[in-house]
């Protein structure tokens, strides 16, 4: 920088050297002596830079005679060289090397060249540069450069003129600036002595004095006064002094309020200064003519001077008011007066911009207010300034009266005056946002108070019309702005009605015009004193805001009032931002005008046609109501931005605090209360911007919605239940968002700590199920099932609540609620029972048993019955758990309970209450046993018994109690009462179009199968748990109920109930004293049971569900330790009283049932079927075992009886093709083998039962005996008519008969066996058991080819000849005993039908058959010789006779005339009739015939014989004779081979005879014999020739001497 400065300098002094040497070369010829002195200053400039090392300060030192060649080359006024000296001079000054005598010198050769009119402008110029670049000049000089300035101002020339106005301004300016620069050196402000005046300026400092001096003056030039510094003056304007002294109080106010000097200035001077320049105003009324009386004519105001005032004025106001409070109030009385309508336009318009530039500034205003309106006595400053400015604005609007002529400004002049009044009034109302809100309450509440009561009213005034008017859009803003401002304002400070005045006010400016609503009107009558300001009634002009303003929508009212569309212009939409924007930014203050302004808005959101979405925002909609919402692009844009605001206004309620909160949500409500109202009676889409915005209100309020969820979900309630589908539908909508919304929020503590919390916000759900409504429900459903899938593991103690909503299901709901209310059933099975408390898991049986029960939907009530099952399958497993839990609870109610002294309120008290939610969840399955759908009983059934088989485990003994009676048997009860009286009509279809089976077709078909399952089920828990119930003090009484169940359902009319009531019969028989399955198995094997029955006795039917996969038995091992039915070892139970009530229900069973119909043949009857008697007497194997101790002779009789009746029993045509087996096969029914089963259980039970016992065979035998009957008579069964097998066509006859022969066939069978092991036995020969056997056979044997089935009589042959060989020994050992007397005839008789049968064989018998049956009776007649001859002295006397007379018959065939068939046949018998003779000839030459009675029958058939024979031959050779060449028949030569034979057999038996056994007769007719045998040998036959040389052999023997008589009499 120093290098710089030398540069400068050296520049410096180079142009001094070049300016004297170009003046001296100009004033070389005319002006010598400047020539000399210039040359003489070049030398000196030189000297002075060589001398010096600071050259400047050098210069400035010896200034005066460097400047002196240019003073001098002035001197000359000749133009070129003055010009070239001033800017000489100027260089040299703004070097700063002029010195004070120096600058004196240049002053006053300016003023010379002023004088003399030289280079004004470069005269101003030198002046600035010399007064500007340094502070030297002081005192008369620079008064006297100034005065320079002032006197080329008033010059003939124009430019001149402003140039040297422009330069006075500066002047003034630069010697205020001095004095500031000043101040600033000296910190302190001067020392004022006590008395200060305005004459001593001693005690000011130079730059201060010089200011002082200038202000002073200028003050006493507006007034017209001489100065007393400015010395010269010729002359001056007082508009030009009023501008200067603004420019000085505007631009140097601290100096006037620094220095008492110039305050006292101010008041001494300027103020009267002002109010005398004013007069002329103030007198002045506009229109008032001067008459010639006035004393004076009045002084015309005059623009210029006033404008000037008004500025100083406004100047004074703005700057020094805190200093001249007195004068102010005047100054602003004055303006006020100015604004009046009698002054002039122009006047008026000024005052208005000087109270525009108060206006402006609040604390002026506030000082105002507190130095005037304020205190007493004073002018209510601030109140008249605002009326009057409310005044002028009506003016404005006033309709040009008619002597009001002189108002004829142009509309420029007026818009311009309104813009000017509008900043005005904006400028009064926006006055306070501007102080800092805590600072006003602090410092000053009562004046804003004091402030806004003065100003309301005229402000309102003032802002309606103007925005009524207003056709700009930032007008328009400011206007709004300013109305929001004092609307904030006066929330603040809780003055209500100024509030809602300004609220009401922006609230018809959003509406379109003349719109009806309500809220407003009513607020409206506040502000309608507003426009009668001062007493003076002026007429309104409403500009027709339509004719000026863009239309921007077209929409439906929301009222009824404007009917057809409304409009909504650009500007109404700018008032509604401004509305939102009050609410969003002020919301707090706003109390109960919430209602106003969201009335408002809901009236343009409806008619721009905003709907609610979700979260309850508002989105454009389409328009519901037709096309009658017409929006143009520019609103189409803004919706969303509206859209938008109204969500953040609602969001911002989050930052209210709680009374500002309740005052929101009570505007909501009471709207929402309207739009409910209005919505009733008519279909119009509703108004829901009310409860859209209740939630999003609640929505953003979520961490303080304690404080408001009563009120807020009150009301939505009720808005749940009102009849507009629409309207409801949100309500719900919101209902259910908030309380989603509340649960899911994260709380401060969290629910899971704040119960209270949780339950207030899940109760609503709970009431939304009052709501009749079903699209309600829906939603309330969807809610629930949401809840639970995102919060369901923290519900906690809200699950009662929850499941009751989910539960509060109706029949006449419809399908679709029943269904989602399902489906959040089944999530909280499958997912969160083990979240909830066990106190709920009761809650969760009872809902899942309504679900079963609702008819709506077949499938869901099935499914639920899955759910239950589900849920005991929980229960099991988590049973330990649940069972600590419950009691803790228990003990905590039980406790409660007992403090208030009353019982404990739960079902089922008494059990344990782990036991008690078994019972709840089997009496609900045992409610949907009985339901009215047989698809629902079924399912329930099934999972009832299965839960019970497979948990039952878990209960404690006295709670099975309860199972039993109050589950169980309630249910049988039930299920009996309806199966009994259910409907027989049959049902076409199962609803739709499913086909339904036969056996299914009616209700009672559809019930019996309940029973079934329900019976069954019962009996298996018997069976299973018979242990368990056993220790129960009632089991017999439980049993005996039992089987009366059991009973009444086997003699049920239909066969499905009583075939299985058999099988539950069978399945508590089982009830062996527990071992394994194998040895169970070899017991039965041991006592003959047959298979069929074995597994029906252990497998699980075909009524019994599987157990569950996951091995029950393993886990109730893991549980227990044990198998579950095993009783304690060492402890047999007593069960014969069980045995004994079985029996005897047995018993009653088969008596009713085999019982046969007494009826006559009309009615129906009801015939069991042959799986019912099968099954019935299967039983009794079973049965027997447990009774068979006790079992005495009486019971078997009963037994025989139901055996018997049983076996009658036809079947009915249509089944008979199932169960009868082809006639041709000889299988017996399964019945029957029951029934022979039945028997020889018995039968061996007997025989290694006790002697007491054995008394039974006979009646045993007697049963079979029965049975075999039945080859030959078949049972009758009752009066019915049944029709033989063979010959029942099946659509004829109703009833069949059984093919009883192979029945009868293994009767006989069995009973010739256990005749084999048992006719030793006393009994059996007491009750001539064989007498009873061989007359049953008899009848076969006597019917023999007449027997049904040829089988028979063969199988009673065998059998007889098997029982005989067994009998007769024993008879015969107890001949003497008489025991057998009665049975020889019977025998003989039972011989002689068989042996000489009447009935005829068939026709188309072939030989081997026939030789077949003849082996057959040979047998028996080798029977007689080998077991009954040889013995005939032990039996009696006639037996043996018939018997001998029998062989006879056999041996010899009467001779009959003619030639039959039969008698052919007869006659083919030989080999018969062989045996017959071999063993009558046998027994006629026995040498031990022991008695004469026994000889004689030989005798006497030996003659017959021999008779017999010889008339065989006769006849033969007669034939013989007579036939020529013609052979006999076969027959006949048979039968002579057969005698010849025969006479060689007697001659055999002779032989062997001791002679004297053989009486003399029998030789006489021997001998007889020869000639008629001689006679014979011519015939031609071989096989007669070889016979006949047999018979004739033995004759040789007879061949002796013949003896003398008398020899032969003495011998």
């Amino acid at each position: 920088s120093c290098v710089r400065r030398r540069g400068a300098v050296k520049k410096l002094l180079e142009n001094m050297q070049a300016d004297l040497r170009s003046l001296s070369m100009e004033c070389k010829k005319k002006f010598p002596p400047v020539k000399e002195a210039a040359e003489s200053g070049i030398v000196k400039i030189k000297t002075i830079a060589a001398r010096n090392t600071d050259i400047l300060a050098a210069l400035k030192e010896n200034s005066s005679e460097a400047v002196q060649p240019f003073l001098m080359g002035c001197g000359t006024k000749e133009p070129k060289i003055t010009q070239l000296c001033l800017a000489a001079i100027q260089r040299l000054m703004s070097h700063e090397v002029v010195s004070e005598a120096a600058a004196g010198n240049i002053i006053n050769m300016l003023w010379q060249l002023m004088e003399n009119g030289l280079e004004e402008l470069k005269l101003l110029q030198t002046v600035l540069v010399l007064l500007t670049t340094n502070t030297i000049v002081h005192d008369e000089v620079l008064s006297k450069a100034i005065v320079l300035c002032f006197r080329l101002h008033f010059t003939k020339d124009n430019i001149t003129n402003n140039t040297a106005a422009a330069t006075v301004r500066q002047v003034v300016t630069v010697v205020f600036e001095r004095m500031v620069a000043e101040d600033q050196k000296f910190k302190e402000p001067p020392a004022v002595p006590g008395n200060s005046n305005r004459r001593s300026v001693s005690s000011l400092r130079p730059s201060a004095k010089d200011a002082y001096m200038l202000f002073q003056d200028l003050c006493q030039l507006v007034n017209a006064d001489a100065p007393y510094w400015l010395v010269g003056m010729t002359e001056m304007t007082r508009t030009f002094g009023l501008e200067l002294l603004e420019s000085v109080l505007n631009d140097f106010p601290e100096v006037f309020l620094q220095h008492q000097e110039f305050s006292f200035l101010l008041k001494e001077r300027v103020c009267p200064l002002v109010i005398k320049l004013f007069s002329p105003n103030i007198k002045f009324r506009q229109g008032s003519s001067s008459s010639a009386s006035s004393p004076a004519p009045v002084e015309k105001p005059y623009f210029p001077i006033c404008m000037r005032l008004l500025r100083v004025v406004s100047v004074l106001i703005k700057h020094f008011y805190s200093l001249l409070v007195t004068e102010c109030e005047i100054f602003l009385s004055l303006l006020v007066k100015f604004l009046d309508g009698e002054k002039p336009q122009w006047l008026r318009a000024v005052a208005v911009e000087s109270v525009h530039r108060l206006c402006v500034q609040p604390h002026l205003l506030q000082s105002f207010c507190q130095s005037y309106d304020m205190k007493q006595h004073s002018t209510k400053v601030f109140r008249d300034i605002v009326n009057a400015l409310g005044s002028f604005i009506q003016s404005l609007f006033i309709l040009p009266g008619a002597g009001n002529t002189s108002s004829t400004s142009t509309p420029d002049t007026v818009r311009h005056q309104i813009k000017c009044v509008m900043t005005c009034v904006c400028g009064v109302a926006v006055f306070c946002p501007r102080v800092d809100a805590v600072c006003v309450f602090a410092v000053a509440h009562e004046v804003w108070e004091e402030m806004v009561n003065a100003c309301w009213c005229g402000l309102l005034a003032a802002l309606s019309l103007l925005l009524d008017a207003s056709t700009d859009e930032t007008a328009t803003e400011s206007i709004l702005k300013a109305e929001l401002s004092v609307a904030s304002l006066c929330g603040r400070l809780s003055l209500v009605t100024p509030r809602d005045a300004f609220i009401t006010a922006i609230c018809k400016a959003s509406l379109p015009p003349h719109y009806a609503l309500t809220v407003l009107s009513n607020a409206a009558n506040l502000s309608n004193k507003v426009y009668s300001i001062q007493g003076q009634s002026v007429q309104m002009v409403s500009p027709s805001s339509e004719s000026h303003q863009q239309v921007i929508a077209v929409g439906q009212p929301l009222t009824a009032q404007p009917q057809g569309t409304v409009v909504l212009t650009a500007k109404n939409i700018q008032c509604m931002r401004t509305l939102l924007n009050l609410a969003h930014c002020h919301g707090a203050y706003l109390g109960t005008s919430w209602q106003l302004v969201l009335a408002t808005l809901q009236h343009l959101v409806w008619i721009l046609g905003l709907k609610p979405a979700v979260g309850g925002v508002l989105k454009p909609g389409r328009a519901v109501e037709g096309p009658s919402t017409v929006l143009t692009t520019a609103v189409m844009t803004d919706l969303p931005v509206i859209s938008n605001i109204l969500s953040r206004l609602f969001e911002s309620s989050q930052y209210l605090d709680d009374v500002s909160l309740h005052h929101l949500i009570n505007a909501l409500c009471s709207l929402s209360m309207e739009a409910m109202e209005m919505a009733y009676g008519n279909n119009k889409e509703p108004s829901l911007f009310a409860v859209a915005k209740l939630l999003e209100t609640g929505l953003v309020n979520m961490d303080r919605i304690e404080i408001l969820w009563r009120p807020l979900t009150a009301h939505l309630l009720e808005v749940c239940q009102h009849p507009n589908a629409r309207m409801r539908e949100w309500g719900a909508e919101a209902i259910t968002s908030l309380i989603k919304a509340g649960l899911s929020f994260k709380h401060e503590p969290p629910l899971s700590q704040n119960q209270r919390l949780q339950l207030l916000l899940l109760n609503p759900l709970k009431e939304l199920s009052n709501v009749l409504h079903t699209d309600i429900r829906q939603k309330q459903l969807e809610c629930v099932l949401q809840i639970l899938q995102n919060q369901g593991d923290s519900l906690g103690p809200g699950w009662p609540l929850v499941l009751g909503v989910i539960g509060a299901i109706r029949n006449d709901q419809g399908e679709s609620l029943i269904r989602t209310a399902f489906q959040c059933l089944q999530l909280v099975v499958t997912d969160f029972l083990p979240t909830m408390p066990c106190m709920c898991l009761q809650i969760v049986v009872d809902v899942a048993g309504s679900f079963g029960l609702q008819n709506q939907e077949l499938n869901i009530s099935l499914t639920s019955i899955g759910l239950l099952w589900n849920i005991s399958d929980y229960f099991f497993q988590r049973g330990e758990a649940i069972t600590e839990e419950l009691e803790r609870e228990e003990a905590v109610l039980l406790k409660q309970a007992q403090d208030k002294g009353e019982p404990l309120n739960r079902p089922f008290h008494p059990a344990p209450p782990f036991d008690c939610l078994w019972l709840c969840l089997y009496a609900k399955l045992g409610e949907l046993c009985v339901d009215p759908r047989p698809a629902v009983r079924k399912s329930a059934g099934q999972t009832m018994f299965s839960t019970i088989a497979a948990h039952g485990t878990l209960l404690q003994p006295l709670t099975w109690n309860i199972v039993v009676w109050k589950v169980l048997f309630h249910l049988l009860n039930c299920v009996r009462k309806s199966s009994t009286t259910a409907d027989k009509e049959k049902i076409e279809s199962g609803g739709g179009n499913i086909l339904i089976h036969h056996s299914r077709d009616t209700a009672e078909k559809q019930w019996a199968e309940t029973w079934v399952l329900t019976l069954a089920g019962v009996a298996r828990i018997f069976n299973t748990r018979r242990y368990l119930l056993q220790q129960l003090g009632d089991f017999f009484k439980a049993w005996e109920v039992l089987l009366d169940h059991i009973q009444s359902a086997a003699l049920s009319k239909n066969n499905e109930v009583s075939l299985a009531a058999l099988k539950s019969f069978q399945e508590i028989l089982q009830l062996v004293t527990p071992m394994k399955d194998m040895d169970k198995l070899d017991v039965l094997a041991a006592m003959d049971v047959p298979p069929v029955l074995m597994e029906s006795l252990q497998g699980s039917g075909p009524g019994r569900p599987l157990v569950r996969s996951d091995s029950l038995a393993e886990r109730l091992v893991q549980r227990y330790g044990a198998q579950p039915s095993l009783p304690p070892p060492g402890e047999e139970l007593d069960d014969s009283a069980l045995w004994w009530s079985a029996w005897n229900t047995w018993y009653r069973i088969g008596t009713e049932c085999t019982r046969p119909p007494s009826g006559g043949k009309d009615k129906l009857v009801f015939v069991p079927s042959q799986p019912f008697l099968t099954a019935l007497i299967q039983i009794f194997p079973a049965l027997y075992q447990h009774i068979a101790g006790g079992f005495s002779m009486e019971d078997l009789k009963k037994l025989g009886v139901i055996l018997h009746g049983a076996v009658s029993v036809p079947i009915s045509s249509d089944s008979s093709p199932f169960i009868l087996p082809s006639y041709t096969e000889a299988v017996l029914t399964s019945l029957q083998e029951a029934v022979l089963t039945a028997l020889d259980v018995l039968q061996k039970a007997i025989c290694v039962g006790s002697e007491n016992l054995q008394v039974m065979y006979p009646a045993i035998f007697e049963q079979l005996l029965l049975f075999v009957e039945f080859s030959c008579k078949p049972p009758q069964y009752g009066k019915m008519e049944t029709k033989h097998v063979a010959n029942a066509k099946y659509n004829q006859a109703e009833w069949v008969a059984l093919n009883y022969v192979p029945f009868a066939e293994r009767s006989l069978e069995v009973l010739v066996d256990l005749y084999h092991k048992t006719a030793c036995h006393k009994a059996v020969i007491n009750e001539k058991a064989l007498q009873n056997i061989i007359k049953t056979l008899r009848i076969p044997l006597g019917l023999k080819y007449a027997c049904p089935a040829e089988s028979t009589w063969k199988l009673a042959v065998s059998s007889l000849l098997k029982v005989l060989s067994i009998g007769l020994p024993v008879a015969r050992q107890q001949a003497s005993s008489g025991k057998f007397d009665t049975m020889w005839p019977e025998l003989a008789n039972a011989f002689e039908d068989f042996l000489f049968t009447k009935s005829t064989p068939p026709d188309n018998r072939s030989i081997q058959e026939f030789q077949r049956n003849e082996a057959i009776d040979v047998e028996v007649v080798q029977l007689i010789s080998t077991e009954i001859l040889p013995f005939a002295n032990f039996i009696p006397k006639e037996f043996v006779g018939r018997i001998m007379s029998m062989l006879n018959k056999g041996s010899i065939h009467s001779q009959s005339s003619s030639f039959t068939e039969a008698e052919m046949d007869i006659r083919m018998r030989e080999e018969f009739s062989k045996v017959c003779f071999e063993t009558l000839l046998q027994f006629s030459f026995s040498n031990k015939v022991s008695t004469p009675q026994e000889g004689y029958i030989s005798r006497m058939a030996l003659s017959v014989l021999l008779q017999r024979a010889q008339d065989v031959l006769r006849r033969f050779v007669n034939d013989e004779r007579l036939s020529g060449r013609c052979p006999l028949p076969r027959q006949q030569v048979t039968e002579i081979i057969f005698v010849l034979k025969a006479i060689s057999t007697l001659m055999d038996s002779l032989k062997k005879t001791q002679p004297e056994n053989v009486d003399g007769n029998v030789w006489a007719q021997v001998i007889a014999l020869y000639p008629t045998l001689v006679e014979c040998i011519t015939c031609s036959s071989p096989e007669v020739s070889s016979a006949l040389k047999d018979a004739l052999g033995p004759f040789k023997d007879f061949m002796q001497p013949p003896v003398s008589k008398v020899q032969n009499g003495e011998s």
